[in-house]
């Protein structure tokens, strides 16, 4: 396929995107039937319906995918007449180009074009989930570290703070930090926390700030009424984790959040250099 009509298609194909308020990507039926090259409704109906059944076998709801609408449009004398479309997001764009004539070159282009905008979404979402890993784990460093501080301020010293720190994770997980470090695998140089989930992370930071602020509240002048503290809100999350069906100790361990951290630098260099953006959308 040429270069200037991949560059037009392309461009056509984008022009045609619309969003919901919500910020969901989608196209209308009777446009998309027009720019895979269907002259006939009734034809292109029946790749829809193919399409259709390609999205419930792969286990998503029709519903989420492809929604009835009517159009208006002009007739002659002034008249209008409403006629059918659907609204299609682009997995529906996706699997309709999937089930098109693969002798039009259109749809040789949707299907590729449609492939790769749903893997750059894909990727979009896993980076965020990713920064957002980075961003809860250095949200935890600096808590505990203002934790120490406080215990050093109202205490006068801060050399079980490893200990109480560890008493937390005790209560958080019915299991001491070490026993968690074997399961998930954890060098022994390492902090638990690098290979934590999100979630948890985001967990043993609430019960820290808890700690800090009780601690401050109610003036606890001992290392052992801080740990006290720090156990029993530690013990607080865990049991509202419990009750939502979250298992602290269940979960899988993450991926070391060190390399997930070199990951997104890396990225960041790249886009630097490419604005566009992803670069290659499988990733290659």
């Amino acid at each position: 396929m040429k270069t200037e009509l991949v560059q037009t298609l392309t461009t056509t194909f984008e022009a045609h995107a619309q969003q919901t308020e919500g910020g969901i990507e989608y196209w209308l039926a009777r446009d998309i039937q027009h720019l895979l090259g269907y002259d006939e409704w009734r034809n292109f109906t029946a790749v829809i319906t193919k399409a259709k059944t390609a999205c419930e076998v792969s286990g998503h709801a029709i519903s989420d995918h492809f929604v009835d609408v009517n159009k208006t449009i002009q007739m002659p004398k002034s008249a209008e007449k409403e006629i059918p479309d659907l609204i299609l997001t682009r997995y529906a764009c996706y699997l309709i180009a999937q089930n098109g004539d693969p002798r039009k070159q259109e749809i040789a282009f949707a299907q590729t074009y449609f492939a790769i905008q749903t893997r750059r979404a894909e990727l979009i979402e896993q980076r965020l989930l990713e920064a957002e890993r980075v961003s809860a784990r250095r949200k935890l460093s600096t808590t505990e570290k203002e934790l120490s501080e406080v215990i050093f301020e109202q205490t006068g010293g801060n050399e079980n703070f490893a200990i109480i720190r560890s008493k937390g994770d005790q209560a958080l997980f019915g299991k001491t930090t070490q026993a968690m470090k074997a399961q998930w695998k954890v060098p022994d140089t390492r902090p638990l926390a690098d290979f934590a989930p999100t979630i948890i992370l985001k967990a043993k930071d609430f019960a820290t700030e808890i700690t800090i602020f009780n601690s401050r509240q109610h003036q606890l002048a001992s290392e052992t009424a801080i740990s006290r503290e720090h156990v029993t809100n530690n013990e607080a999350v865990r049991k509202t984790l419990l009750e939502r069906g979250i298992r602290p100790e269940s979960l899988p361990a993450a991926e070391d959040v060190k390399k997930v951290e070199r990951r997104l630098a890396s990225d960041e260099k790249k886009a630097l250099k490419k604005p566009d953006g992803l670069g290659n959308p499988a990733g290659e």
